[in-house]
């Protein structure tokens, strides 16, 4: 290292008695942030050299599930007899091989929630149609189980053992799923393809999957090995706490490709905690139905961006109409929680608690308005048949900015595509190909019943609402259909 000059020290020595207080303090605070940010490098989770002490603590807790139940296999004729001979053999009154019952077993896995009431959790799926349930001990120790209840919207199943004097069983406990990051470390044990007690790490590689399994859908993704047989196993952070339940895995091959999801522990926590109280599930209800707020579909409502969940019919006395929701509001935020998404709603108000009113705020013909719901219980709606019941409020013209032709209901028009007498609106008689109309999906048969949140009793009055739009300069037009699948919004472009 070369030494400073003289001149290179008389030079700095000036610069430092020049510096002015300003250039100090943002020295001071460079430093000062650099310190921190060394801090934070310091104190962050590095990756571990080994998960064994956390298997030993955990491999006690976790169960394999043993199920069986009595299939029947309808007697076939063995495979490769001729057609012309089965015609025979049955002209000639001989009698087809029996049906047959066999016991049928399955595998998965589970782990105790709470060892001193033998509480086990698992996946429904495990269990579903189980005759016969044994929780298996990590020593090989058969025990019998009794179901306490299931819930197959979320695939969380809640069984009973009774423990013997003397035999003690490890525990876990369920932590906070909502802390958990894309990146972080993760650590499966479970009973793949009956093997029995098996570890597996990995790291969450996303968050809120959506895999069509049910309406609360909300999966953690990970790379942590899982397949058959570790269903209903636990998904545990570094902390030893379960984060998921393994339910399903993405994989062509049937083994395991490094994609699994786990119900997070945060959703499964208040299912749980109502087995175990009710031996079912008690779910907030709203009584609405709903659909995902398009750009398109923002833009005609006023609002300035795609959020909410757009009503698109209401349950007659249902919560939602007692509290003054209407067909066409937008729900933004329930019990102060935003609903960013349509499909956040459902879960929302599933985990609100029954007969609390609580707040809701919604975007109505271009404002906010606050509203008090009092929830209601989606068990005892089912039950009653009261879920999706919604009270829904002659010439022809073709309409070529939307690309349909239309007519009035009328006693032909019901019987050609088989309308009940109740149905209102405008009837879609044909839709262009590639029009506008056609490219939303939208089908002859079905009804138009409102144009920009209006009711329309005839094509004129659509007539006149895409006029009025045009004139506007609005690019799309708010259309409300009905059709096989219920109510629906849409927004269609227009053409010149």
């Amino acid at each position: 290292m070369k030494k400073m000059t003289r001149q290179t020290q008389r030079r700095a020595q000036a610069q430092t008695q020049t510096m002015n207080p300003t250039a100090w303090l943002i020295a001071a605070l460079t430093a000062f942030g650099l310190l921190i940010a060394m801090m934070a490098q310091s104190h962050a989770r590095p990756a571990p050299e080994s998960f064994a002490d956390l298997a030993e603590k955990l491999l006690p807790a976790v169960v394999n599930i043993s199920t069986t139940q009595t299939v029947t296999a309808h007697g076939q004729m063995p495979q490769g007899v001729p057609d012309f001979f089965r015609e025979f053999f049955e002209r000639r009154g001989g009698q087809m091989p029996q049906p047959q019952q066999r016991q049928a077993t399955s595998l998965g896995s589970g782990f105790f929630i709470d060892a001193d009431k033998g509480l086990v959790v698992t996946n429904n799926h495990v269990i579903q149609d189980a005759e016969e349930i044994k929780v298996i001990l990590q020593d090989n120790t058969p025990l019998d189980a009794e179901l306490l209840g299931r819930d197959p919207k979320t695939d969380i199943a809640l069984l009973k053992v009774k423990l013997e004097k003397g035999l003690k069983v490890e525990e876990v406990s369920l932590g906070n799923s909502d802390k958990m990051r894309v990146g972080d470390w993760v650590v499966a044990i479970g009973n793949p393809f009956g093997l029995g007690g098996t570890v597996t790490a990995g790291i969450v590689s996303a968050r809120g999957r959506n895999i069509q399994a049910g309406p609360y859908d909300d999966f953690i993704q990970t790379d942590a090995s899982i397949n058959k047989g570790n269903s209903g196993g636990p998904l545990f952070n570094l902390d030893g706490e379960v984060i998921g339940i393994n339910t399903a895995i993405y994989s062509p091959s049937g083994g395991s490709v490094g994609i699994g999801f786990s119900v997070p522990s945060n959703i499964a926590k208040s299912v749980i905690a109502d087995l175990s109280e009710y031996g079912r599930t008690r779910r907030g209800w709203l009584g609405v139905r709903i659909q995902t707020v398009s750009d398109e579909i923002a833009e005609n409502l006023g609002l300035d961006g795609p959020k909410g969940a757009l009503v698109t019919s209401v349950a007659e006395d249902g919560p939602a109409e007692k509290a003054g929701i209407e067909k066409g509001d937008v729900v933004v935020t329930f019990n102060d929680k935003d609903v960013s998404e349509m499909r956040k709603l459902p879960r929302i108000v599933a985990e609100t608690e029954v007969g609390k009113s609580v707040p809701v705020e919604v975007w109505r013909k271009g404002k906010l308005k606050k509203l008090s719901v009092k929830v209601g219980e989606l068990e005892v709606a089912e039950k009653n048949g009261t879920v999706t019941a919604s009270k829904v409020s002659p010439s022809s013209s073709n309409v070529k900015e939307l690309g349909m032709s239309l007519e009035s209901l009328t006693e032909k028009t019901r019987a050609q595509f088989k309308l009940p007498e109740e149905a209102k609106g405008v009837v879609i008689l044909d839709v262009e190909a590639n029009g506008p109309a056609a490219q939303k999906g939208i089908r002859p048969g079905e009804l138009i019943v409102e144009v920009g949140q209006k009711e329309i009793t005839s094509p004129d009055d659509i007539k006149e609402a895409v006029k009025a739009a045009q004139k506007a300069d609005q690019k799309s037009l708010l259309l409300l259909i009905d059709g096989d699948e219920g109510l629906r919004f849409v927004a269609v472009k227009l053409t010149k």
